[in-house]
């Protein structure tokens, strides 16, 4: 494929775009005590979508500035920017790891197989985004809002972050099922790995 780093530039744009659209104006946002909240979103899977499809340097790297700038923007979450980077991040790069270095989903051409793989490596990414998220949060906010504040918030945290997992994992595994062909008659559908099952 010609210029496929241009092209994988350009569809990360699209998916950072699409992260922070999603995130933003599809939320359910649940204020909590000390004028905090919490949401309820779908941001997570349009970066797990993106790690299945670009791999998880560039599937991370969209979902971490998309839902970044929707931190940026909003006076609630603004403080949190640095945090969302680093873990929406991290939930690229473990998706992205665990389906193109470990499982080598382009290579696939089963679709049971591509969709189990797909799935744990969904799930280990939106995992480590349920234990870090609220750990990591209850941390900044011990440093920005003081001890109280961050003990009433991490019980909703937990909960929240949860139901975005579940929700996002299946989302992003039943796009990426769906977009798979399409991508390949496209010509969008890039090889990560050039090691074989």
């Amino acid at each position: 494929m010609k210029n496929q780093t241009t092209q994988k530039i350009a569809i990360t744009g699209l998916m950072a775009a699409l992260s922070y659209v999603v995130f933003t104006f599809l939320q359910i946002k649940i204020p909590l005590p000390g004028g905090d909240a919490t949401s309820i979103h779908l941001g997570n899977a349009v970066c797990v979508l993106g790690a299945l499809i670009l791999g998880g340097f560039y599937g991370g790297i969209g979902g971490a500035i998309g839902m970044t700038i929707g931190d940026l923007l909003d006076p609630i979450y603004i403080v949190y920017a640095p945090k969302t980077f680093l873990l929406k991040f991290c939930i690229g790069l473990i998706t992205g790891f665990i389906a193109h270095k470990l499982g080598h989903i382009t290579n696939l051409t089963e679709s049971k197989k591509v969709f189990r793989i797909s799935i744990l490596a969904a799930a280990s990414g939106l995992l480590f985004n349920v234990i870090f998220d609220p750990l990591v949060g209850y941390f900044y906010k011990l440093v920005i809002l003081g001890k109280p504040a961050a003990e009433i918030t991490l019980a909703w945290n937990i909960a929240s972050t949860s139901i975005n997992a579940i929700t996002s994992a299946i989302v992003s595994v039943g796009v990426y099922m769906a977009l798979r062909p399409a991508l390949k008659k496209a010509g969008l559908f890039f090889t990560i790995s050039d090691k074989k099952k």
